[in-house]
């Protein structure tokens, strides 16, 4: 198997394992692929021995790395994962489950998960509406994504039809 080129390395406070747990139970072709364990020895700091260290993963196919690194650095919404999704019971699915638990819906299909980490969940309608030939067309479908959290395509379809 050839590696990866580039891989996002998240970073968790103690939910590593938690966290790689619940995005592979909701995105099909998903799995856990690894966990390394601190080893004895390590500054406490680090980590105890024995604790999750890493976790590697992957989201239909894509690979991650979850890291257990401490309380030093935080997730933000400047960076975000896109999930495409083809029908509206999906858009729903994976938006209840991301925020379940203490997760915060955002707008214009945003959200955080109860570990701080960002979401898009996109329907591939929406891009398409969006990238309508007929601007007049894409300014509606534009004007109604900018006024919900999770995004309803039966509403963006009204607003493209006008």
């Amino acid at each position: 198997m050839e590696t990866q080129k580039v891989t996002p390395y998240l970073w968790f406070y103690g939910q590593a394992e938690e966290a790689a747990a619940l995005y592979t139970s909701l995105i099909p072709n998903s799995r856990i692929t690894g966990i390394t364990r601190f080893p004895e020895g390590m500054p406490a700091e680090f980590g105890t021995a024995g604790a999750v260290m890493h976790v590697d993963f992957e989201l239909d196919g894509q690979a991650f790395t979850a890291l257990n690194g401490g309380p030093a650095f935080r997730f933000t919404e400047a960076v975000s994962f896109v999930i495409n999704c083809e029908k509206q019971d999906e858009v729903d699915r994976l938006w209840d489950a991301l925020i379940a638990d203490g997760g915060e819906p955002s707008q214009c299909s945003w959200l955080k998960d109860k570990f701080g980490l960002s979401w898009q969940i996109t329907p591939t309608r929406l891009m398409e509406l969006m990238t309508d030939p007929d601007p007049a067309r894409a300014l509606r479908v534009t004007e109604a994504m900018l006024q919900m959290t999770k995004i309803d395509i039966a509403a963006l379809e009204r607003a493209a039809a006008g």
